[in-house]
């Protein structure tokens, strides 16, 4: 009997968070990057823009997605790598109405540039690296925002 209650709980709270992770459709996109100003090199500013089907990675550079982007397809191998990041975006993220949270790389930290466009309407965020400053909700995502950088680079 305790097994079928744990596996009966394990199935209830497993669906709960898949209803709540953000799924792309074919129009929707989740853009994400990291950028640094007192920085020198490629690696400064990264930025990419994932679909349901693709990776792409945002050629100018623009400090903090400001500026005119400008895409090239990356490889179907490196989007299968960062093609889940999306189920990890938290759903507070995507309630609210701030735009910026914490410093971004006001302490030549670095910051995070999110992007989420679904169903027509696009949201922007800018999240400092620091980890103290933003909220605790936000910690995972920025994690795993930071891993897929890596991979992909």
């Amino acid at each position: 009997m305790k097994i079928l209650s744990f596996l009966l709980l394990t199935i209830i709270f497993s669906t709960c968070n898949q209803d709540d992770q953000l799924v792309l459709n074919e129009t929707d996109y989740l853009m994400f990057g990291h950028f640094y100003g007192e920085c020198e090199g490629e690696g400064c500013i990264e930025t990419y823009k994932l679909t349901n089907t693709q990776l792409f990675e945002e050629v100018n550079d623009h400090y903090a997605g400001a500026g005119e982007f400008s895409f090239v397809e990356l490889s179907n191998e490196l989007f299968n790598q960062v093609n889940n990041l999306p189920s990890y975006l938290p759903e507070e993220l995507l309630q609210q109405e701030e735009q910026t949270f914490g410093c971004p790389d006001c302490a030549d930290q670095g910051g995070l540039f999110i992007q989420v466009s679904t169903d027509g309407e696009t949201k922007t965020w800018i999240i400092d690296q620091t980890k103290r400053t933003v909220p605790e909700y936000l910690h995972e995502f920025m994690g795993k925002v930071n891993e897929k950088i890596a991979v992909i680079n």
